[in-house]
This record gives C-alpha cells, structure tokens and sequence, in this order.
C-alpha cells in the first residue's frame, strides 16, 4: 500500500535541509530502484521553481510499503528528522485512484 509522508520544515531550515540534502536524497532513489516510490519532493515558501533564500516549507513523500508502521519507521529515519529540519512529520495510509 502507498503511504504520505508530510515533513513541516522548522523556521529557517534551508541550511539544515541543504547540509543533509545529498543523503535524504540518497534514500528516495533507493525506493525509486526498487519500484516503491510514486513521488516526492518539497513545499517552496515562495511560489516559484527555485526560492533561493526563501527556501521551503516542508517535503512531500508518497511511496509503498508493507504497513503504516514500516512506513512510520522510515520517515522517523529520515536525514532530514536527524537534521532537525523537520518540526513534525506526519504518516498516512495513501490509495492512488487517478492518474
């Protein structure tokens, strides 16, 4: 089943996000190789492409796992909650009607 990760970035993230960019990243390909990932990428502050300074507001995740809890502990393992860019991240059960 697919489930929704939705990370709320801490005020004044972008430094954070950035250091620990390359290994959060790391790990999304790794669900993108197995076939598990459906999409992911972040909430810009501003409504543009790249914000620059502006940076972002939080981090959207929709990929498949075996249950809640298996998808809970992945997102608890997440670069970014090590980091601290995140100020909650919440986990739901996610079912794909369209496209």
């Amino acid at each position: 089943m697919y489930y929704v990760i939705n990370g709320t970035d801490v005020e004044g993230s972008l430094e954070r996000r950035l250091s620990a960019r390359s290994a959060h990243l790391k790990r999304l390909e790794k669900l993108k190789d197995e076939g598990r990932l459906l999409l992911a990428g972040p909430y810009p502050a501003i409504d543009g492409e790249t914000p620059g300074p502006a940076g972002y507001t939080g981090s959207l995740i929709v990929a498949e796992f075996d249950s809640l809890e298996d998808a809970k502990a992945w997102a608890d393992a997440d670069p970014y909650v090590e980091a601290g860019v995140y100020s909650n991240v919440n986990v739901k059960p996610f079912r794909k009607v369209l496209p």
